[in-house]
């Protein structure tokens, strides 16, 4: 029988600790310390790390992350040295960073290779031996979130729910533009591109001025389905014309009215996560300094819902009918904007694992964290809202 390794001590206040979010449009990396909020330093790699039939390539990101992170160590020697007055030969040991944490998109459906192969890889370059791997959604909600009990949407092209009262995880959506995503980006563009080809053709519930955008952001609406069809980017493409519908909604009732039926899909679905306000914060009471915490939020009047991504930047046409269908369906309920990003998020789980405060549930894909099973021991909590076969 293979045992886990024993706990190690926590991590000092100025041990470093590394966050990483891998996503479509690359991969980001932060530095901190254990006890400052906040980077320290940020990098980019602008190339999206690779999937293949086995899924997320664990080469491919670790071929971005290594040089990423001794940059970042070497800017951290760098600026100690300058603080300091100090002259090194070398720079910051790799020794040095006592914990790591990875969100990436496709984690918990596409992440086997990576959490098969990266907590050795890290150990054995970056000498790190506290790493959490984490679905996207996952770090999105500890940056926008902290560790409190409560409910993220993340709304972009896609659109997913994740809530937690620190025990299990419940998701709702997030299930792409084809079975799910209800009132994401895709979605509403979607419903806004019907809408102008039902004016075009004459069909009732048609929208004139949506009608008029569609030809202004691709031309005659008789050639919109060869352009949009062989797109391997369809979501992509859908959700551009979100932010035409949200131009619309002032003036035409047509577009609030997509707009008003996006805010009761996201509603529901943050409704179908958010835990119950029974008590407050969970283990440990208030939220602890530096995880995004609200110490005073002791009442226990109603959960908090945050709102993170692109989506909401469309603004009151979007977020006003959203917060009524939140009050109606979560009576109490706060409304909050993320404190953070997922960036914030992996950086936060990271200093919270150093210190020996990580409170948010783990689970084998959503949030594992290697250190604390043996070889192939992937145990954890569940995920309400997960497919299920059989």
């Amino acid at each position: 029988m293979t045992h886990p390794p024993a706990a190690q001590a926590p991590a000092g206040p100025g041990a470093f600790v590394l966050g990483v979010d891998s996503g479509g449009s690359g991969l980001r990396v932060a530095l901190g310390r254990v006890g400052l909020p906040g980077p320290l330093s940020t990098t980019v790699c602008a190339e999206p790390v690779r999937t293949g039939p086995g899924g997320i390539d664990a080469g491919h990101l670790l071929d971005q992350l290594l040089p990423a992170a001794r940059e970042l160590l070497e800017r951290a020697a760098a600026s100690d040295d300058a603080a300091t007055g100090a002259v090194t030969t070398s720079t910051a040991t790799t020794g040095e960073i006592a914990a790591l944490a990875i969100g990436a998109a496709g984690m918990a459906t596409l992440g086997e290779r990576l959490r098969a192969e990266l907590p050795g890889a890290l150990a054995d370059a970056l000498g790190v031996r506290r790493v959490a791997l984490a679905a996207d959604a996952v770090t999105a909600y500890a940056g926008a979130v902290g560790q409190r009990p409560g409910a993220v949407v993340a709304g972009g092209t896609g659109m997913i729910a994740l809530g937690t009262d620190l025990k299990e995880w419940h998701r709702a959506d997030g299930w792409g533009h084809l079975l799910g995503d209800s009132g994401g980006g895709a979605w509403i563009g979607r419903a806004g591109l019907d809408a102008a080809m039902r004016a075009h053709d004459g069909r009732r519930g048609g929208s004139a001025a949506l009608l008029d955008r569609l030809r202004a952001v691709f031309g005659p609406a008789e050639e919109l389905p060869g352009l949009l069809y062989p797109r391997s980017d369809r979501p992509a493409v859908l959700a551009s014309f979100a932010p035409e519908v949200a131009a619309c909604a002032g003036a035409d009732p047509v577009a609030a009215g997509i707009l008003r039926q996006a805010a009761g899909h996201i509603a529901e679905a943050a409704a179908a996560v958010c835990p119950p306000p029974a008590g407050t914060a969970g283990p440990g009471g208030e939220g602890s300094e530096g995880d995004g915490g609200d110490p005073s939020d002791e009442s226990g009047e109603g959960g908090e819902v945050a709102l993170t991504g692109g989506l909401f930047r469309m603004g009151e046409p979007l977020v006003a009918p959203l917060r009524e269908e939140l009050a109606r369906l979560l009576p109490g309920a706060r409304v909050t904007a993320a404190t953070g990003d997922p960036l914030t998020g992996a950086l936060r789980i990271a200093r919270a694992l150093a210190a020996g405060d990580l409170r948010l549930p783990r689970h084998p894909t959503m949030l594992f964290v290697p250190s604390e099973h043996g070889p192939g021991e992937h145990g954890g909590t569940a995920v309400r809202g997960e497919p299920r076969t059989g």
